[in-house]
């Protein structure tokens, strides 16, 4: 008889690491409002259709329901509003990824101006080490086209 042992699906990925990062003319807390907003992402990812969030703060769950049919559901690991970070894990998604871990955070730049940084790990669900240089560009381009909508957000 074998003995049931605790275990889960999730870990922390190895694969690509990338980061995005936007210089932005405003305040560090006004930009925090913005990208660190767990259930608001669709202001700066026009491709997101729509957030449902189930609980609040730490160990809430956003499931993104994108206009093309797919979906990621991520579970908040960390939140400092001082520091102006937080931290996600993927759950499931449709997008071919096995594992993703994201971090975003907010750094005064001085009065009126701060930079905002979204770091991504992630690994694609097929295709080994073959598939990453086409996964990296894949995540780092999206990424990208993210914060690039933060910063036009306060232009």
């Amino acid at each position: 008889m074998t003995t049931l042992q605790p275990d889960t699906l999730i870990k922390n990925p190895h694969g690509c690491h990338v980061a995005s990062s936007v210089d932005v003319p405003a305040d560090a807390l006004k930009v925090w409002e913005v990208v660190g907003n767990f259930a608001g992402f669709d202001q700066f990812i026009p491709a997101l259709s729509h957030i449902e969030m189930t609980g609040e703060g730490v160990s809430s769950l956003r499931k993104k329901v994108f206009k093309d049919g797919n979906l990621v559901v991520e579970q908040l690991n960390s939140r400092d509003d001082q520091a102006l970070s937080m931290t996600w894990t993927t759950i499931y998604n449709t997008l071919g990824v096995a594992s993703l871990w994201a971090a975003m955070n907010v750094e005064s730049l001085g009065a009126g101006k701060s930079r905002a940084t979204w770091t991504i790990i992630a690994e694609p669900a097929q295709g080994g080490a073959e598939a990453l240089p086409g996964f990296k560009d894949f995540v780092q381009g999206f990424a990208d086209d993210a914060m690039n909508n933060v910063q036009k957000l306060f232009a």
